[in-house]
């Protein structure tokens, strides 16, 4: 969020408060994000920073999104099931570093960890709300766009709903990383994918 008028945001300056607050955020959870000190690791006043993200839930939440953008790329290689596969491994990857944010390594506390803080944040602002939603709504975007490519080429049936099969991929995940705290490894990524691929496999790519 910048409210500044007439100057050129600087995107370098953006991209030192990101990682700075990233670090921050994955070495002492959300508790230990404050802003003074983000603002002096990344060599930016604190009112360079406030005019882009005006609390630390708006910074937390940019932080997340830049995350997933960088750490979980949507690649499409032609092959729809072993697409998936690794997109889910990379959500469960990035779910987890997040999960575990904060915590010494030999912590093994299955909770959400500060991912619950980002849903607080949603809750607590209505327009950090707005920016998560959009940050799923953006993401799910590029993923249906490769399932639909995949139905365009036969893999898939004809009518496979992509929203829908997404939905059931996700849940899952999801449900596993931060409710239940099971262990999410490649056998159950592969496993899920293929259970919810089972019905929306066109004929041609069961044989």
């Amino acid at each position: 969020m910048d409210t500044s008028r007439g100057r050129p945001r600087d995107s370098d300056a953006d991209r030192r408060i990101l990682e700075a607050a990233r670090h921050a955020l994955l070495t002492a959870g959300y508790a230990g994000l404050a802003i003074d000190e983000v603002a002096q690791r990344a060599g930016v006043a604190k009112t360079t920073l406030y005019r882009r993200w005006p609390t630390k839930d708006h910074l937390a939440i940019a932080v997340y999104a830049d995350m997933l953008d960088r750490d979980v790329p949507v690649t499409d290689t032609g092959d729809v099931r072993a697409d998936l596969s690794t997109y889910l491994k990379q959500i469960a990857a990035a779910l987890d570093g997040v999960r575990r944010a904060g915590r010494p390594a030999h912590d093994t506390d299955p909770s959400a960890g500060i991912v619950a803080e980002f849903v607080a944040a949603a809750a607590r602002h209505a327009d950090v709300g707005q920016a998560m939603r959009g940050v799923y709504a953006r993401r799910i975007r590029l993923a249906v766009e490769l399932v639909e490519r995949a139905t365009q080429r036969g893999e898939l049936r004809s009518g496979t709903d992509p929203v829908l099969l997404l939905d059931q991929l996700a849940g899952a995940l999801y449900y596993r990383v931060l409710i239940t705290g099971a262990r999410v490894d490649d056998s159950y990524l592969e496993r899920l994918v293929s259970a919810a691929l089972d019905g929306a496999m066109s004929t041609k790519e069961q044989r």
